[in-house]
């Protein structure tokens, strides 16, 4: 049996930096690998966080007894929204069709979602070789490059992107089911589809490792953090682990900062990470001391500080893909018993924390709000300490990337099955 997982824009295993720090599909991969499935892992040589490329040509990496990954050479792209992220997707996709052919056809294909190209041209290779095509939903291209323009620019947004939606209607119909990281995102990908939903289509989460570092990281990490002031239960300390870009609010989160430092109110920001906006962020934090930038970290550094915080920081905007979604950053929270606080105070997310009890939200963009809610957290140690207790358990039953990836390994080992019984 043999099963090709598609994605870009994910950490890859055969970067030490990002060994660690494996996504869905790197998760995935070792799932199928652990089933005694041959997985071929087709992804891009440019690393999507750091803007860099990881080879400089088309690469085959042996990652295991099993797991083969197939990394393909594009243009890249300095930023992210950019013609050029574009023409990276399109020759990707281009070189995909043309080195597949070159292998013999898996059991099943899955391809996430984005991107469109590399996705039709896994299905154009499927219909070709009569192989299965799945298509895991993680965002929701081409609808929230239209979402993110200004209404007056809507119509002819969507004018200029006409076949870039036609490809996404004729892509996903042609898949022979829909996947994605939440009940609204599989339902949005068969709408696309244009068919009612089966019990193929089906949800899994995003998964998130079980924290396991050796000793002795665990001492390096701690020691990193003392240096820069952030000790083991003292003080309160909101932490932020993600990227810095056009997406996220980290704005608003400098704005309570400043908001709680007029105030005389001590609290910590420690915002992690790399990104286009960065530099714009730590000038724009500048006069405001109680707000750390220590920059891109690995998974034991960040399990530290997630250990050492008080509340996770998820600032997301008020758009409907991001209603529609529970990210990974929710959930690497909750992997640490750290309460989440999120914007805005709607959504699948939202919602997920109300029912558990494991957090709260704050309207997007105001900065107010957000100062206010964690000024009130910070004398309520009673209240954190359910919401931690509690994030731990909804982690526990819901988000274990070795329980989530196994059924999913599971689900496409049934594909694979059927095709080639």
């Amino acid at each position: 049996m043999h099963i090709w997982v598609i994605t870009v824009g994910e950490p890859v295993p055969v970067d030490e930096n990002h060994r660690d720090r494996l996504h869905r599909s790197g998760l995935l991969t070792r799932s199928l690998e652990k089933r005694g499935i041959r997985t071929t892992w087709w992804t891009s040589t440019f690393d999507h966080f750091r803007k860099k490329h990881l080879a400089s040509d088309h690469s085959v990496i042996e990652a295991g007894p099993l797991l083969t990954i197939r990394m393909l050479h594009g243009c890249g792209y300095s930023t992210n929204i950019s013609l050029a992220r574009l023409r990276d997707h399109r020759q990707l996709a281009a070189h995909f069709s043309r080195e597949a052919e070159k292998s013999d056809p898996p059991g099943v294909i899955i391809s996430a979602w984005p991107t469109i190209e590399l996705s039709a041209a896994a299905v154009q290779y499927g219909r070709r070789h009569g192989v299965p095509v799945i298509l895991d939903m993680r965002d929701m291209w081409p609808d929230i490059f239209i979402e993110s323009l200004p209404p007056g620019f809507r119509y002819p947004g969507r004018i200029l992107l006409t076949k870039l939606f036609r490809d996404a209607r004729r892509t996903c119909s042609a898949a022979i089911a829909i996947t994605g990281i939440t009940e609204a995102f599989v339902d949005w990908g068969v709408k696309k589809a244009r068919r009612t939903r089966t019990l193929q289509d089906i949800s899994f989460p995003m998964g998130y490792p079980k924290a396991d570092f050796p000793a002795d990281k665990i001492r390096a990490a701690e020691s990193f953090w003392d240096g820069l002031g952030i000790y083991a239960g003292k003080g309160f300390v909101a932490c932020f682990l993600g990227s810095f870009g056009r997406q996220l609010d980290v704005e608003c989160l400098i704005g309570a900062a400043r908001i709680l430092k007029n105030r005389r109110q001590s609290v910590k920001f420690v915002l992690c990470g790399a990104g286009d906006y960065l530099e714009r962020y730590r000038q724009m934090a500048d006069d405001v001391p109680e707000v750390i930038f220590p920059g891109w970290i690995d998974a034991v550094t960040m399990h530290v500080l997630m250990r050492r915080s008080s509340v996770g920081l998820d600032p997301l905007p008020n758009r409907y893909d991001f209603l529609a979604t529970i990210n990974n950053k929710a959930i690497e929270y909750m992997s640490a018993g750290l309460p989440v606080i999120s914007s805005p105070r709607h959504g699948v997310l939202h919602d997920l924390l109300k029912r558990n009890d494991c957090g709260a939200g704050y309207a997007s963009g105001n900065a107010e709000e957000l100062a206010a809610l964690l000024s009130t957290l910070s004398d309520a140690p009673d209240q954190l300490k359910t919401w931690s207790r509690n994030a731990a358990a909804l982690f526990e039953e819901t988000f274990v990337a070795e329980k989530v990836y196994d059924r999913m390994s599971a689900y496409l080992e049934g594909f694979a099955t059927s095709a080639h019984p």
